[in-house]
């Protein structure tokens, strides 16, 4: 199964040499192992730009984006055997940030990659229901 863990944070910190280190570490291993595919921090949200649609119009709106409170940070896609696998891999990732980046806060959410024919794929209530 394929997994993309996405980090969030309201901290608008730089990641601190200790933290880069062991995020790199932990990369190696993970690509070592063939489960890693692909990972990346973002640039800040000044670099960026949004694009919209609302009341049926495209917007295209450059960064900084002032209503953002949380920003997506960066993102690693692993090919693993299951959810509690990625959730273990993004409990050890998270306690880096921990270690090494004291104060930080942020959240870093696991989700499956799309499969056709996987159960409630289209129902955002599937779990809640089960």
């Amino acid at each position: 199964m394929r997994f993309m863990s996405i980090v969030t944070s309201s901290d608008h910190m730089q990641p601190t040499p200790e933290l880069l280190e062991a995020m790199h570490k932990l990369a190696d291993r993970e690509i070592k192992a063939g489960r890693m595919i692909d990972t990346a921090g973002l640039m800040p949200l000044a670099t960026g730009a949004r694009v919209t649609i609302k009341d049926g119009k495209l917007r295209v709106v450059d960064g900084p984006f002032v209503e953002a409170k949380e920003v997506v940070g960066g993102y690693a896609i692993f090919e693993l055997q299951s959810k509690e696998e990625a959730v273990a891999l993004a409990v050890e990732f998270m306690q880096l940030h921990k270690d090494f980046m004291p104060g930080w806060e942020g959240t870093c959410e696991v989700r499956a990659y799309f499969e056709p024919n996987a159960e409630g794929v289209c129902d955002p209530l599937a779990e809640a229901r089960a």
